[in-house]
């Protein structure tokens, strides 16, 4: 049983990174200018966070829903994406995302693509 585990695009809103960071340090957080990722397009941030059993979390439910999707099709790792739409309240995605890493397993992840609010 492994914890959950987040990579933040590089389009995600960096206030809840930051939330989540002052919450809590159990939980841990990566964004992909961290992982040496900025600027690198999402296939590879999908195939990234495959490697090392990262959530991905961005507010892109347009192309990185299809490449995540596209990765399902021809049976390739997806460890999960959880999309949060841009007017979704910051608080709110905080409480969500430290909610799901409390709950669940990265196991239980692996291959979904969820929007916020569950």
């Amino acid at each position: 049983m492994t914890p959950v585990r987040y990579l933040f695009d590089e389009n995600c809103n960096a206030r809840i990174v930051r939330g989540i960071r002052r919450r809590t340090s159990k939980v841990e957080v990566i964004t992909v200018q961290e992982a040496g990722l900025g600027s690198v397009d999402d296939s590879t941030i999908l195939a990234h966070a495959a490697e090392r059993g990262l959530i991905v979390v961005s507010h892109d439910a347009r192309t990185m829903v299809a490449h995540a999707t596209a990765k399902l099709v021809v049976i390739s790792p997806m460890t999960g994406l959880i999309v949060i739409p841009q007017a979704y309240p910051i608080g709110q995605a905080i409480e969500d995302l430290l909610l799901i890493a409390e709950v669940s397993t990265g196991e239980e992840w692996h291959g979904q693509i969820v929007f916020l609010p569950l």
